[in-house]
């Protein structure tokens, strides 16, 4: 035990804070955590021995001369001019009570730094038994630890990180909580356990499989006092959109090994991915319930798949305009049928079902086929098509007839981390593969298909579920946060600025993540939960060092974490035969 001071008889101490009078010689720091123990004034309340102990967090900190009246007395002191007494104060905030006993700590009860066994009892570390998941290092060196059921969905889920980008450190943190829970003891169901990536920013996360050259002795210890291997994720796949040239498909990244993905024509009518070319649908009231129609007209088109169209190439027989036939080159199989290999010729005709044929004179008032357009106004349908025309040069090499879908099955694959690559897309093709992607997901889970736990990192959150307005991505991600936890699906969320997200999204973070935040940002009302001192040093919190706030601990915690054993960019990957080890050889 180290007795850092005592509870200060100047001020009021209270049941739920107290300030310390610091003992020369020693001191407190912010985050430093301590306790007091007191006598009961009924022994039989109290604990075995009749005491009452409390545990808090140091969250203010001051020093002061006493006895100096005017501001440049400080000079007089300096020089010994005046008589005066250094304070050093620190104020607690109290975070466990043993017994729940609510009495104020008696002035000059000694004050003693909380370590081991004594900063477990702080931290609510024994209510978490078997299921600490290590997730960084606080201020003593001490390991800091969340309670994985409030992470895994069964008494919580989801977790939502905010900060600066390129200085809050959101993704390297995802990645390491992801090798946490991959690694740590507290995650009994590894092997049932998948983690899909989405890759926003160059090609950073193409190299999760390889050590990082960086690694140091500092970071190694770290790994080992965390009980986690200092090393790159063992079982990842690399996916990524297919190049826009003719001919193969191929991934769209410099990794060789990475598979192209893509879907065809028949996968995109069949599994209703209309929907998520269009994010803007509440600009018009009625357009929502056009995609909807479309979108089942598209489904019973294709038929389900024991009965209905087989191969990537759409069949159709009900296109008669010749003036769009000869346009989108289209051909014809044995039956006769209108054969559609790319997208655009899908975009034309339904073009075709909507307005009717372009050859039509304009004052005869082409009509569509009324089970396409739901008897909807001209002026919604035109405006449905210009949205689908604009969407051909984003999405025609991600939707296509002229080869079978390889659509990203992250819960079919055999590795463990699937890294998706979104980040050459145009922003329509962003949110058309995230939100195919993750409605297979959730949707599989909601059918039985995967009994294992999902973990989705997605960052640039408020660009996938904005507060305002609604889409068919957002509806998706609010289902997640909503409902995921219960199925075994959590997102770990990423973005700027949490006020910019929909705010139920956020709310159903049980546990949230503050890197370096911008000032104002950090005044908006998504933070409250975070104390005043919290948010002050949020603005200036330097790269590696994260604020995390979780349920069962009443105050959140600082803490920093490794640098991570795996590489986040090309430059960083640790060459496995270095010019000096192959000299070696070939001597």
């Amino acid at each position: 035990m180290r007795q850092v001071g005592m509870v200060l008889g100047s001020r009021e101490a209270g049941a739920l804070d107290f300030w310390v009078a610091v003992e020369e010689g020693q001191y407190l720091r912010l985050d430093d955590l301590v306790y007091v123990e007191f006598r009961h004034p009924d022994p039989r309340k109290g604990d075995p021995n009749g005491n009452v102990r409390y545990y808090g967090m140091v969250d203010q900190v001051i020093k002061l001369y006493e006895g100096a009246q005017f501001d440049t007395d400080v000079f007089l002191a300096r020089r010994d001019l005046l008589p005066v007494s250094l304070s050093y104060a620190a104020h607690v905030q109290v975070t466990r009570l043993v017994p729940e006993e609510y009495l104020p700590p008696d002035p000059g009860s000694p004050v003693f730094l909380a370590q081991q066994e004594a900063l477990g009892l702080a931290l609510y570390y024994d209510r978490m038994q078997d299921q600490r998941l290590p997730v960084g290092l606080l201020k003593n060196g001490e390991v800091a630890y969340i309670n994985f059921e409030f992470l895994n969905g069964f008494k919580g889920g989801h977790v939502n990180i905010s900060g600066v980008s390129g200085v809050a450190a959101k993704t390297s943190y995802a990645t390491f909580l992801l090798h946490s829970l991959f690694q740590s003891p507290a995650n009994r169901q590894k092997a049932n356990t998948k983690a899909l990536i989405f890759n926003v920013k160059g090609e950073d996360l193409f190299y999760l499989d390889k050590d990082n050259s960086g690694l140091n002795d500092e970071a190694r210890e770290a790994y080992e006092k965390l009980a986690l291997p200092a090393q790159a994720f063992q079982s990842v796949a690399f996916l990524a959109p297919p190049r826009k040239t003719p001919g193969d498909i191929l991934a769209d990244v410099s990794r060789p090994d990475a598979s192209a993905y893509h879907w065809d024509l028949v996968q995109f009518c069949r599994e209703g991915l209309l929907p998520f070319l269009f994010t803007d649908r509440g600009a018009m009231s009625n357009l929502g319930f056009l995609i909807d129609q479309v979108t089942e007209r598209l489904r019973r088109l294709v038929g389900d798949e024991k009965g209905g169209q087989k191969g990537p190439a759409l069949l159709v027989e009900d296109w008669s305009d010749e003036v769009s036939l000869q346009d989108a080159s289209v051909s014809f199989n044995d039956l006769g049928k209108l054969r559609l290999t790319t997208f655009a010729q899908l975009v034309r005709y339904i073009e075709y079902k909507l307005l009717g044929p372009e050859s039509a004179e304009e004052d005869e008032k082409p009509k569509g086929d009324p089970r396409w357009t739901a008897r909807q106004a001209r002026g919604t349908l035109e405006a449905f098509v210009r949205r689908l025309r604009a969407a051909i040069g984003n999405v025609e090499h991600l939707i296509r007839g002229d080869k079978p879908g390889n659509r990203p099955n992250p819960l079919g694959s055999p590795a463990q981390v699937s890294v998706v690559d979104i980040h050459q897309l145009s922003a329509q093709g962003q949110m058309f593969v995230v939100g195919s992607i993750l409605r297979e997901v959730f949707g599989r889970k909601e059918r039985g298909d995967y009994g294992g736990r999902v973990f989705v990192v997605l960052d640039e959150l408020n660009k996938y579920a904005p507060r305002d307005g609604e889409s068919p991505i957002k509806d998706i991600l609010l289902d997640i946060a909503e409902r995921g936890r219960s199925l075994g699906v959590i997102l770990i969320g990423a973005q700027q600025t949490a006020s910019e997200v929909e705010s139920r999204i956020v709310g159903n973070a049980a546990i949230r993540v503050v890197g370096r935040l911008d000032a104002a940002e950090a005044e908006r009302p998504e933070y409250r939960y975070l104390p005043a001192s919290f948010r002050q040093r949020a603005v200036i919190l330097p790269q590696g060092t994260m604020i995390v706030h979780q349920p069962e601990v009443p105050v959140p915690l600082a803490l920093t974490f490794p640098l991570p054993a795996w590489a986040m960019k090309k430059d960083e990957v640790k060459e496995e035969f270095p010019p000096s080890k192959i000299a070696k050889l070939l001597d």
